[in-house]
């Protein structure tokens, strides 16, 4: 059987840069869904358990580590996780990023998203949850402007509450 046949297709944008410097919204899934970092309360806060805390520190390191890349505004969710991600990167060369070929330019948002779900995923592992994982890949949306920002800023946001009351965007 063609193992190549079935391979999941790559959910970048084909044709963009990802090394670029720009503004990003990426959407992080925990395997099969599992509400593992915290849960939502009655009024929509959010309550971040060990696992939580350990991918907000691990985010908020990402900024930290790469001089690079700024955070913008995010969001833990019990299965999954939100983030904006400022990357600045002049030195970015000019074509096209490609999941499929394995390799990903230094500095690029797949290669720090990669980085990323590595840390958590090695920390949560050492916690006590070894059958942790997070779903293949990742979602991404390039923010084109200052509409798009707000949006999902507000997105983000309002997660929390969206899932208790129902409000759909």
């Amino acid at each position: 059987m063609d193992s190549k046949k079935f391979r999941p297709h790559t959910l970048r944008h084909q044709g963009w840069n990802y090394a670029a410097s720009g503004w990003y919204f990426v959407t992080i899934c925990v395997n099969e869904k599992k509400p593992v970092f915290g849960n939502i309360d009655s009024e929509g806060n959010m309550h971040l358990n060990a696992l939580g805390k350990i991918v907000e520190e691990e985010w908020l390191r990402t900024a930290e580590v790469r001089s690079n890349v700024e955070l913008d505004e995010y969001r833990i969710m019990p299965d999954h996780f939100h983030g904006i991600l400022i990357l600045e990167n002049e030195d970015a060369i000019d074509s096209p990023e490609s999941e499929k070929s394995g390799h990903w330019q230094k500095g690029c948002l797949g290669a720090i998203i990669g980085r990323f779900k590595e840390q958590c995923t090695k920390r949560i592992h050492k916690a006590g949850s070894s059958t942790f994982m997070w779903q293949r890949s990742f979602y991404d949306h390039v923010i084109r402007n200052e509409k798009d920002l707000e949006r999902i800023r507000a997105y983000i946001q309002e997660n929390p509450q969206a899932h208790v009351f129902g409000k759909e965007w």
